[in-house]
Formats: structure tokens, sequence, C-alpha cells
């Protein structure tokens, strides 16, 4: 049995491991709602099916297995009973995608933490790991994110029971669809008394690491979202029937709106501003448009900047609406604040980066993670592993197997780390 100690495993092989998630990231690509591409969304069939492979996977490695109220898949390894202890680390991801998304988004999380309890071995830990696979993240079915993830941090809204997707579908009624009983979701929480803290690993979705020649970057914190949507009311009319200068056309409007994001996004320092939804009525070849809603997707380190570029642009569509005399309001306005990592895990992170030979690359995420909502939970920290081409939400999502065995060379190492730290009382499980 291995005692606390930073090194790792006796046999410990980090390419077999990693080769072993690469092939299970293929494997999980199989579970799709629409074939000839991935897609799986949150309590969908597919999702039924990707439950049942991984819990037969942690089953197998010796975990407990369970599903909450909110469709989370969890597999816990106990501590040590030699060693008191009341704590939880979580490691983990999720297992839902974006329509046509790629096999490793969210995915390779999981199963990296998966790789890491195999790697584990029965070493000696002071702490409880749970290893999740967080049901919903991307935010598609419901139109709202982090479904999975809030659920165990305590902080979901039982009024989101009532949104519906766009088959009518209630949050509610497809929670006991798949067999859960949504009145259960407040136990999902963890209790943050008995939470050691959350590390993640995900695919980084962006060029950076590439460009810098590294496998894997620690994430110095994740910047705030403003997810707001638009609409634009005008008249509809005929195509060839009413005078050019007579016509209030919503999409004209909206489509002014869209280069202003644009032109504004590009006059702020590390601001991201995006337009990614048209909704178009009637949506007829042979009609002047007569509403619009749009999405207006902006995103910043700093919350200050965020909410005052979010400002701007509101008021640039109001100024807009008002010169081409179409009626304009705000249908819907969600914000994310900008989360911070805690500097004692990644701390850990750096010192099992460096130990595995890899040179230290800090850099922030511009994409959300669970790891936002389970900051509300206690602390987090996260991982990124380089994404070659830097396309992600897509097809041609890639990953290296020698990153991906680099990855878990550092978890493995920074799981172990933590132990030695509780050993010494600098960190307290």
């Amino acid at each position: 049995m291995r005692t606390l100690t930073t090194g790792l495993p006796d046999g410990f092989d980090a390419q077999a491991l990693g080769q072993r998630v690469m092939d299970r990231c293929d494997s999980l690509a199989e579970h799709t709602d629409e074939p000839g591409r991935i897609t799986r969304l949150f309590l969908s069939d597919a999702t039924a099916s990707v439950h049942a492979v991984l819990r037969r996977w942690m089953s197998e490695q010796g975990l407990a297995v369970r599903v909450d109220a909110a469709g989370n898949v969890i597999g816990h390894r106990s501590a040590s009973p030699s060693l008191a202890t009341t704590k939880t680390l979580v490691l983990g991801s999720h297992i839902d995608t974006v329509p046509g998304g790629g096999k490793y988004d969210g995915v390779l999380g999981v199963l990296i933490a998966s790789a890491v309890i195999e790697a584990l071995g029965s070493a000696v830990l002071p702490f409880h790991i749970d290893v999740v696979a967080f049901s919903e993240e991307e935010g598609v079915r419901f139109g709202l994110p982090y479904i999975g993830s809030r659920a165990l941090a305590g902080s979901f809204d039982p009024a989101w029971l009532n949104r519906r997707d766009r088959d009518g579908v209630s949050l509610h009624g497809a929670i006991e669809h798949f067999g859960l009983d949504p009145d259960q979701i407040p136990k999902a929480a963890l209790d943050p008394e008995r939470f050691l803290g959350y590390t993640e690993v995900h695919l980084e979705q962006g060029p950076v690491l590439e460009h810098l020649k590294r496998p894997v970057g620690v994430v110095s914190g994740i910047q705030g979202q403003s997810r707001v949507r638009l609409r634009f009311e005008g008249d509809a009319a005929h195509a060839g029937t009413v005078p050019m200068d007579q016509r209030r056309d919503a999409l004209v409007c909206a489509a002014k709106l869209a280069v202003e994001v644009q032109d504004y996004g590009r006059s702020v320092d590390e601001l991201r501003a995006t337009v990614g939804l048209f909704e178009v009525w009637p949506n007829v070849r042979n009609v002047v448009p007569g509403a619009v809603e749009m999405s207006l997707d902006v995103r910043h380190a700093q919350d200050e900047i965020r909410m005052a570029a979010v400002d701007a642009l509101i008021e640039t569509a109001e100024r807009l609406s008002a010169a081409d005399g179409v009626r304009f309001a705000v249908v819907e306005h969600q914000t994310q604040q900008a989360t911070h990592v805690d500097g004692n895990l990644t701390a850990a992170l750096v010192e099992a980066l460096q130990a595995s030979g890899v040179e230290l690359t800090e850099m922030p995420s511009g994409a959300g993670h669970d790891a936002v909502a389970v900051a509300d939970l206690g602390p987090v920290s996260m991982l990124f592993v380089r994404h070659p081409g830097g396309v992600s939400h897509h097809a041609d999502e890639r990953v290296w197997p020698d990153d991906v065995a680099t990855a878990v060379e550092v978890m493995t190492r920074y799981v172990l780390g933590l132990a030695d730290q509780c050993h010494e009382g600098t960190l307290r499980p």
C-alpha cells in the first residue's frame, strides 16, 4: 500500500491511462441524440445510455455509484478508514454537448478524473473523492447553463423547474421522465463544511497552449459573462408593395446593432462581445421582418468592464431602434460574475505541473465551466489541456494522447500532493 509521498504510485503508466481516456472518449461519442453528429442534451436518451456506461466503468473501479436528482453521475472513493476525515475532493466535468459538438468538451475531464482514480489504486488518502459527471453545463435544452453543478453547489432555484424546452417539456417533467424526483434536488447539494474543493480538467477551447507549445496550463480565473436576449419589433409588410422609406424593418435595426457589437468588442482590451443567435418573424422571403430576437454575449475578466459594455450596447440598441421607428426591449438578462480560483488549490496544481516537468502557463478562461457554479460552494481550480486547432463546440475538436497522459500525471500528483499537505497539517481535511 502506498504511503503519503509526493511520488507516483508503483507501476504508474501515464501513457496507458491517457490512451484509455482517448478510447473511452471515442466510445462515449457514439451515444448521440442525432445520427451522424454528436448531440447529447440534458436528460435525453443519449444521456441515459452514457449514464449506463459510466456507472459500469465506475463500479469496475470500486467506486460507490449514484445518480442524484439533477441527473449527475457520482462515483465515490472513500478515504482511508484509519484517517479520520469529513472532507470530499470533487473531480469532474460535464457530459452534455452542444448540437454537433465534439468528443472532448466536458467528457475529457470526467474520464481524466476516472483515470486518476485508477492511478491512485489503494493509495492512502485522508479525504474522500467524488468523480462527478455533471448532467448539464451547456444550457442548450432549457436555456439555463450549469443545471447539474448548481444542484451540487446548492444554488439551484426551484423556479427553474417551470422552464420549458422547445417541445414544451418542462424541466420538472424532463427530470420525472428520466426516472428522477425533482423534489429531491436540494438533497443533491454538498455540505460546504464537508467540501475540500473542486478541480476540473477541461479542453482549453482556444489556441494559447498550442501557440506556446505546452501540453497543459493552469487556469488563473474564469471571465464573467452576460447573456442578454433583445427584441426589436417593427411592422411586417409585403416586400413588393411597401416603399422603402415607409418600412419599419426589425431585422435591419437588429443587424445594425450586430455591427456595433463587433466594433465595440474590438475597442476594449480582452473584451469578448458576440451576437450568435437571430430569430426572425415571420421569416419569409417576401415579407419585411416584423420582429427579431437576438442574443448578446459579453465576457471579461473584470466585472466592471463587462457590465459597462452591456450598458453601452443596450443604450446603442435604444438609439438605433428610436432612429428606425422600431420598438426595443430587453427580454432576458443573465449575469455570471467572474470566478476566482482558489489560491491553495491552484498552487498545488502548479507544484504538480512542475513536478511533471511541464513549463508553467497560467491563463484565464474565456469560456464558462462547471467550476463557475461550484465556486458558490467553496474552493475551485482548473487545468486546461492543449487543444490543437482551437476549434471547440465542433466535430473537429482534437486532443493529443501525450497531452492527455500529461494531464493524468499532473492530476495524480496533485491529489497525492493534497494528501501530503493534509498529512503535514498545512491543509486540513
